[in-house]
């Protein structure tokens, strides 16, 4: 959240944003801790939240991963997570993303093929394989799609089939994986089509609270 913004007596512009006390989600991997299958899809649910206010204003994140998703708490306690580092955004249908570069932008391990191949080809749907990608790995520990090299990266996400989550841990519902997959489709036109659809398939495997 923004508090306020303005210019410093040297010219230099800066912004004023609240203070978050936890951790990020990257963080909470490295610990080594399991995350039940209802934490996650809450924590996935609340992304979609946040990330369908973006795309219903016309801004694709294109850099969505576990160290920019920040896990606080709200005024009773509950888990909360906060959206961070906007800074390679595109707006839709502008000429020039944020940044104001033509280079392929994001994190590879999380970027969908369409943004590897063109970072300014990417829509609303990109995110949606970057939101597959996170949660396959708050589940399995790891992402889909891992190489030791950006080229066998990319020639896995294009033809590769992604890891079976089964073989990582197996209390992952099955109906859950194929949500998941649903997300990993290389073809976007077979992907979720919208936050608002993935969040509703989500929704039947997250707790209580998290369907309030």
């Amino acid at each position: 959240r923004v508090l306020d913004v303005g210019v410093l007596d040297t010219g230099a512009p800066y912004l004023v944003m609240e203070l978050l006390e936890g951790r990020d989600l990257a963080a909470l991997l490295e610990s080594g801790a399991t995350i039940s299958v209802a934490d996650a899809v809450e924590y996935l649910l609340q992304v979609c939240e946040a990330i369908g206010e973006a795309h219903a204003s016309g801004i694709v994140h294109r850099d969505l991963k576990p160290a920019n998703l920040f896990l606080t708490t709200d005024t009773g306690g509950a888990p909360c997570v906060k959206v961070l580092d906007f800074g390679v955004s595109k707006l839709t249908g502008a000429e020039m993303a944020l940044t104001g570069t033509v280079q392929a932008l994001g994190s590879p391990l999380y970027m969908s093929p369409e943004q590897m191949q063109a970072a300014r080809d990417v829509d609303g749907r990109s995110d949606i394989w970057s939101l597959g990608v996170v949660l396959f790995e708050l589940l399995g520990g790891r992402t889909p799609f891992h190489a030791e090299t950006l080229p066998e990266l990319c020639t896995k996400v294009f033809f590769g089939e992604p890891l079976p989550l089964t073989s990582l841990r197996a209390d992952v519902p099955p109906a859950l994986i194929a949500v998941i997959l649903g997300c990993l489709e290389k073809d976007r036109t077979r992907r979720f089509q919208n936050v608002a659809a993935l969040a509703a398939a989500l929704a039947a495997f997250a707790s209580p609270r998290a369907r309030i």
